[in-house]
């Protein structure tokens, strides 16, 4: 793939990004109830304002993109990142702690849905003049954003030999690099990119329904792809009396992204229409889950045990692949004129409700003793029940 040097920043600042947050965030809860002494429900409590801060003010991030342009909103975007891990490091109070995770999750929400939007406005023009379809150049973003989860926590593991402080401080490293190269390199005023104001954007993208059936379904979907770290632990728990597996399983997920993701979408996904696309995504993501409910009557353990797990791992991450770049290559289709970076972020916000309400409501489904297969089928009708959503026509 030719990309332009633009786009070329834009994906290695996603790997960037991605290496420098995961490095630290596996390693958090640990540190915070070890560490600091914090009690089981103030550890999640912490957790959960880090992903408020960060998912919830994702549209926040996209308009002031919009307003302003990306190259101010990701410089500050990075500084705060800097500022909030290293803040971290040092934080040894419930106080500090809160207000360093919280200026971590604010940074994410100025710079990412600002890089993406502007990820995804790129590989429109990059397809109207001819150069390939725009859901590769994004399914290579996403390559990009799971090859930097995937080495980040390499990283901070080897780090954490030291201390906590210096895996803080490595991360915030990475992201003075991230923002010295942003601030050299990212131009001021991006061709074809027109700033506009800040006011009337949201009424009308409440008034967009396509554009919110879009949210819907990918809020299902990040719904159904959560259940990695909600109903799959248990699953692992049950069938091996540990969670040892759970870390290579996660491993083959990542593994399988960063080798397949391209050849999936050059093969699948540029053949097949937007919508089209994310319809055999979530039918994949259903087989998944479909797979372990048949099998959980069995009550296999052990080795044999794993196997409904592994074929639901890679079930559920082929779907993705068909799934994610392609709900971000369709939101330019639905957007107003000027406001990508508005309706970026807000599929990120606006999903990340669903999968707040929905992970209570699995979770609460995952301890009622129904019969082993039941909770299992109804995590199988979620992605189907977002295909039912999904607008008619991309």
């Amino acid at each position: 793939m030719r990309l332009s040097p633009l786009l070329r920043l834009l994906i290695l600042t996603q790997l960037a990004f991605n290496v420098g947050f995961f490095a630290v965030l596996p390693f958090l809860s640990e540190h915070l109830g070890q560490a600091l002494g914090m009690a089981g429900w103030l550890v999640g409590f912490v957790l959960g304002l880090r992903t408020f801060s960060q998912q919830g003010l994702f549209v926040v991030g996209g308009a002031l993109a919009d307003r302003y342009g990306i190259r101010p909103v990701v410089l500050a975007g990075c500084a705060l990142r800097v500022a909030g891990f290293a803040w971290l490091g040092y934080a040894d109070s419930t106080a500090t702690v809160i207000g360093a995770v919280l200026l971590i999750g604010f940074a994410a929400a100025l710079f990412s849905p600002a890089v993406e939007s502007e990820v995804a406005r790129q590989a429109v023009v990059r397809e109207e003049q001819g150069n390939g379809s725009r859901t590769r150049v994004l399914a290579l973003f996403t390559v990009a954003g799971q090859a930097g989860a995937f080495a980040g926590p390499l990283l901070g593991g080897l780090l954490l030999a030291v201390d906590f402080r210096v895996v803080c401080l490595a991360g915030a490293g990475i992201f003075v690099l991230v923002l010295a190269g942003h601030a050299w390199l990212l131009p001021q005023h991006i061709p074809g990119r027109e700033r506009v104001s800040a006011k009337g954007g949201v009424r009308v993208l409440l008034r967009n329904r396509r554009f919110l059936a879009l949210c819907s379904a990918y809020g299902a979907y990040l719904l159904a792809y959560n259940q990695l770290y909600l109903a799959l632990p248990a699953e692992v728990e049950r069938a091996t009396g540990s969670q040892t597996a759970l870390a290579w399983l996660f491993a083959l997920s990542s593994l399988l992204v960063v080798t397949a993701q391209l050849p999936v979408t050059r093969r699948v996904g540029d053949r097949l229409a937007l919508r089209r696309s994310m319809v055999a995504g979530m039918l994949l993501i259903s087989a998944g889950f479909a797979v372990v409910a048949l099998a959980r009557p069995a009550g296999w353990t052990g080795t044999a045990g794993l196997l409904p797990a592994a074929g639901f791992v890679v079930l559920l991450t082929f779907g993705q692949m068909l799934v994610a770049p392609v709900a971000r290559a369709w939101v330019p289709d639905l957007a107003e004129e000027g406001r990508l970076g508005l309706y970026t972020g807000a599929l990120s916000s606006v999903s990340g409700l669903i999968v707040l309400v929905g992970s209570s409501l699995t979770g609460t489904l995952l301890d009622t003793g129904l019969p082993a297969a039941v909770p299992w089928l109804v995590l199988a009708a979620v992605p189907l029940a977002a295909i039912a959503v999904l607008p008619r026509r991309a």
